[in-house]
């Protein structure tokens, strides 16, 4: 792909859906090569706003809105960085000839849960949790009783999490129902059950196609609170079979969705046996150590597989670790105090992502940190993490 410049008549435009900290750091790579970025959000000065060359504040649920901002602007790529987007109309964009990353197909079957699903277990044969699907309480409870307890709920369209719980036995199945519709995702009006996996432990397998194949990154682990990220390291130590199981699930799943960019691949490891859960079409929360674990993070992979631009050797650096830095209330005025602090702490860096306002559980930074094994790595980030401190007025 020819790479104009930017502002000028011939310059190559990256229209970003979806402006928050995963985005920032998109326009930040794709601006390095000479990449003219529009960043579009719900809300204004959004972190991708705040570099991007222009910005656009609509929802991008509003098709007639996206359209105007798509007609204007003229991109070469429409990246989205979020799950929120009317997905129905990407694949109009598409068949019109705009190029969607990675696909407006892929982007549309991972927002919805029964999509990827379908096409993981049914499609591709993928070892999955048993699952099932429900529209109303009535199949919900059927549904529970035949997956068994304890297991997991989830709106098939949310995001971060929200609409998640565990359910433990039939009398808590009303309440899971109500929660998930609570906190779904645009008309979505079915959940997800799924068995309840005792897992050793869960990965992101970042996995890039690009122009020259398909490649890894090490594997990441991670915890998740309330099914949002928390804390993740790099490499996790996992056996061969393991590896190499959680790879072939990864290609094979990419593979099907196409297109070329970086896909977080989520999985369930338990001994040898891996189990597909999710993935996202785009950079991951739980990559976010990449930019401190690897020569190219992940946001430097995306932009150049997008671009057709070469991608060589990954290479992990040293373990390492990133923690979330999490506000506890609501306000328009933040500021931060500990960064002297947080930056004592041995490899340290920090990410504080420039967002306008607070509201209890949102990710307002996170901290990064090497060590001489990754159970180091992850007490130095937990450190330097928990000594930034978010002030309020």
């Amino acid at each position: 792909m020819k790479i104009g410049t930017p502002l000028k008549s011939g310059g190559t435009r990256l229209l970003l859906l979806g402006s928050g900290e995963l985005g920032k750091e998109v326009a930040i790579e794709a601006q390095r090569l000479g990449v003219e970025v529009i960043a579009v959000d719900r809300y204004a000065n959004a972190p991708a706003m705040q570099v991007a060359h222009r910005s656009h504040i609509i929802s991008m649920q509003d098709r007639e809105a996206l359209r105007q901002v798509i007609e204007k602007e003229r991109p070469d790529l429409i990246v989205p960085e979020i799950e929120a987007i009317d997905t129905l109309f990407l694949l109009e964009l598409e068949g019109a000839g705009q190029r969607v990353i990675p696909t407006a197909r892929a982007v549309n079957l991972t927002m919805n849960r029964e999509g990827i699903r379908r096409l993981a277990a049914e499609e591709l044969g993928l070892p999955t949790a048993r699952y099932a699907f429900a529209s109303s309480i009535e199949e919900m409870r059927e549904s529970s009783t035949r997956i068994g307890f304890p297991n997991v709920v989830k709106p098939i369209m949310s995001s971060s999490g929200k609409g998640q719980s565990v359910v433990r036995d039939a009398t808590e199945v009303d309440k899971a129902w109500n929660y998930a519709m609570e906190g779904a995702r645009g008309v979505s009006d079915k959940v997800i059950i799924e068995e309840f996996i005792s897992f050793d432990y869960e990965i992101t397998q970042l996995t890039v196609r690009h122009a020259g194949g398909t490649s890894f990154c090490p594997p990441i682990g991670h915890v998740q609170i309330k099914g949002d990220y928390h804390e993740s390291w790099q490499p996790m130590i996992m056996s061969e079979k393991a590896l190499a199981e959680s790879r072939r699930q990864a290609e094979a799943i990419t593979t099907a969705l196409g297109g070329y960019g970086i896909f977080g691949v989520e999985l369930f490891i338990c001994g040898d046996k891996v189990l597909f859960s999710e993935v996202s079409p785009r950079p991951h929360d739980t990559g976010m150590v990449t930019m401190i674990s690897q020569n190219l993070t992940q946001f430097e992979l995306h932009v150049r597989a997008i671009l057709g631009l070469p991608v060589m050797d990954i290479l992990n650096l040293a373990p390492s670790a990133s923690h979330v830095i999490l506000a506890d209330s609501n306000n328009e005025n933040v500021s931060f105090e500990g960064v002297i602090d947080a930056l004592k702490v041995p490899t340290s860096k920090l990410r504080l992502f420039g967002k306008p306002d607070t509201r209890p559980g949102r990710r307002m930074g996170v901290a990064l940190t090497q060590g001489s094994d990754t159970d180091q790595a992850r007490e130095r980030a937990e450190s330097a993490a928990h000594s930034v401190k978010i002030i309020t007025a």
